[in-house]
Parts: C-alpha cells; structure tokens; sequence
C-alpha cells in the first residue's frame, strides 16, 4: 500500500501542505475561498512540526500502520482497516470519545475542528483521485506518496 513518507531533510516548515489538506477536504473550489474560513474551523489532517527557529520541521500524518492500535482502542468502531491496509474513521459512527487521539503513537488523530469526532488523514481518497494534495503541492518534494 502507498503511504505518505516525510523527507524531514527538505521540509522548510511552510505550511503548504497543511492549506492543501484544509483545501482539499473543504468542498470548496477555489483555495482563495478558505480565506473566508474562520481560524477555527482550519484543522488539516496533517500537521507541520517545528517552526521559524526550528533546525528541523516535518509533517506529522497518519502512518495507516499494521496494527493500528487506533483501531483496536475504538469503543464505537468508528476506525478501521481497508482491505489496502488503509485506516479510515467513519465519523457518522464516532462519538467523540477520543481514544484514538489518546493512542496513536504518532500524534496523527486529532479533534474535528468542531470538537464532536475525530479526523484523520485518509490519503485523500474521498475528495481528491491520485495522489494526496499535501504531496502533489509540496514546493521542495519533502512529503511523498510512495510504496516502500
């Protein structure tokens, strides 16, 4: 299964990625649109660690590991694996309880930005076909999408 992979090496910290994945799970069309979007509701699915006098910066996003223990901690079945390997959450079952962020080693599940489910990174395959945006828009090629 394909994967996101950070090159921590070449990531400059610009956040690009972080509008990509908020862009591409808005249901917007336009990016210029999500100007309007109060600060808020701004909760990528990936996030960018480090910062302006960090020596290293890198993108912190769901690994869809083999024995997530996401998965096995979910009391509403919420998560789950794909028969790809891909971890998905179905946030018409989560209830809010946010086990999930409590476990993933990883620190890759976190709060929707209205606070009632979790959310994750999904490979973008529910809005977008090919690979991830963050990965597509990345100016230095730090993230990739690749089968290792």
């Amino acid at each position: 299964m394909k994967r996101i992979y950070v090159n921590e090496s070449r990531c400059i910290g610009c956040r690009l990625c972080e509008w990509e994945c908020v862009f591409a799970n808005s249901g917007l069309d336009a990016m210029f649109k999500l100007k309007d979007l109060a600060a808020e509701n701004f909760a990528p699915r990936i996030r960018v660690e480090g910062g302006e006098k960090a020596e290293l910066n890198f993108a912190v996003n769901c690994r869809h590991c083999e024995k997530a223990i996401c998965v096995q901690s979910c009391i509403a079945g919420a998560l789950s694996k794909t028969g790809e390997g891909m971890v998905v959450i179905d946030d018409k079952k989560c209830v809010g309880c946010f086990t999930c962020v409590l476990v993933c080693p990883f620190g890759a599940i976190m709060p929707r930005a209205d606070g009632k489910a979790a959310q994750k990174c999904m490979l973008c395959t529910d809005n977008i076909k090919g690979e991830p945006n963050c990965v597509k828009y990345c100016p230095n090629g730090a993230i990739v999408f690749e089968e290792r």
